[in-house]
């Protein structure tokens, strides 16, 4: 199973596979016929309360991780649809996230590897 994350301000690459913009609100400054992306998923996003109590530093990444997997775990059907994707192929979460280090991308990533 390969997934990687990417920002969507990254060029697009043949080696991405199925892309999948895996934010909640669309990024900023991209034009949705401009965003090369085969599914735009916000079944798996963090939730509007989530998000933005991260965002705003009320709490810090390893308890946001904590409540965004409880999140995830209401939608383990699309999830396994994703991992099956996986499995056939790269699958790239694209994100506008700065923050490459800490992001939900990379906690939803390691989310589906467990499938």
């Amino acid at each position: 199973m390969k997934i990687q994350c990417k920002r969507v301000y990254d060029p697009a690459d043949k080696s991405d596979g199925y892309r999948v913009l895996v934010d909640r609100l669309w990024p900023r400054g991209i034009k949705k016929t401009d965003l090369a992306c085969d599914e735009w998923d916000k079944a798996l996003t963090p939730s509007t309360e989530l998000r933005k109590a991260f965002h705003s530093d009320a709490i810090d990444f390893n308890h946001f991780s904590q409540q965004y997997r409880a999140e995830l775990a209401q939608h383990t059907q699309e999830g396994q649809r994703l991992a099956d994707i996986a499995r056939q192929q790269t699958l790239t979460l694209l994100y506008s996230a700065k923050n490459t280090g800490q992001n939900h991308a990379l906690v939803l990533a390691e989310w589906l590897r467990g499938f």
